[in-house]
């Protein structure tokens, strides 16, 4: 316990950063930070190619695996500190400056409590980005740091990395300048189909010169690509 709230103390005092750090499934709380890879701090990743890209750094372990019914309602919950909400902190969840997309994806394990992240096969099952002026980030916002999407009907069985990542696009003009913040929580899917997606490695999955990872998104934006494969559709 020492080490975890010596960990949420530094990520307190990093301004306007978010760390993922709690799942609900269809409303219902699974435990703050429980089956989640904490990572050491909420400091962005914003060098494409290297592992950090993945699941982040400094990771904390846990020895939850989160059962998950296929079809079943993920929301994800994100804060500026790991002590979860701050009513007295403006950049909670994240400053209002950090617009970007929203992104989940997936990887196939056997344990997910204890695989490596590197070499595995992710595949992207929810996205949300840009429309009519309003960012994912912006909705994050109003929602008090949830974000929520469904597990879809046709992931196979077994047991997965979920990894949840927001793109924050406010100094993104130039590369490396777009802020990932992104974590890996540990689940097994129940009651899935046989459905196949196109995968991708990270690193590899994004280029720094993409037009979803540098964009200038103060000028005349009509519309946003997001980065990485399409969503798995059943």
């Amino acid at each position: 316990m020492l080490q975890l709230a010596s960990v949420a103390l530094l990520a307190s005092t990093v301004a306007g950063h978010a760390i993922f750090q709690e799942i609900y499934l269809d409303g219902t709380s699974q435990g703050h930070l429980e089956g989640i890879r904490v990572p050491g701090s909420n400091n962005p990743v914003q060098d494409v190619t290297l592992n950090d890209i993945i699941c982040n750094i400094g990771t904390t372990s846990s020895n939850t695996v989160i059962p998950v019914k296929a079809g079943q309602e993920i929301t994800a919950e994100l804060h500026h500190g790991l002590s979860g909400a701050d009513p007295n902190d403006g950049d909670d969840p994240i400053a209002a400056s950090h617009k970007g997309p929203i992104l989940a994806y997936l990887a196939k394990v056997d344990d997910a409590a204890s695989a490596a992240v590197t070499g595995l096969e992710w595949f992207k099952i929810f996205e949300d980005g840009y429309d009519s002026g309003t960012w994912a980030v912006d909705k994050l916002i109003e929602n008090e740091g949830k974000v929520s999407f469904t597990l879809p009907t046709c992931v196979p069985d077994g047991q997965y990395l979920l990894r949840l990542e927001l793109i924050a696009l406010h100094g993104a003009s130039t590369y490396p300048g777009a802020q990932f913040y992104m974590s890996c929580a540990q689940i097994e899917v129940s009651g899935g189909g046989s459905g196949s997606a196109t995968t991708v490695a990270f690193p590899g999955a994004y280029k720094g010169a993409d037009p979803g990872i540098t964009i200038n998104i103060y000028g005349d934006i009509s519309e946003y690509t997001i980065p990485g494969p399409t969503v798995l559709s059943c």
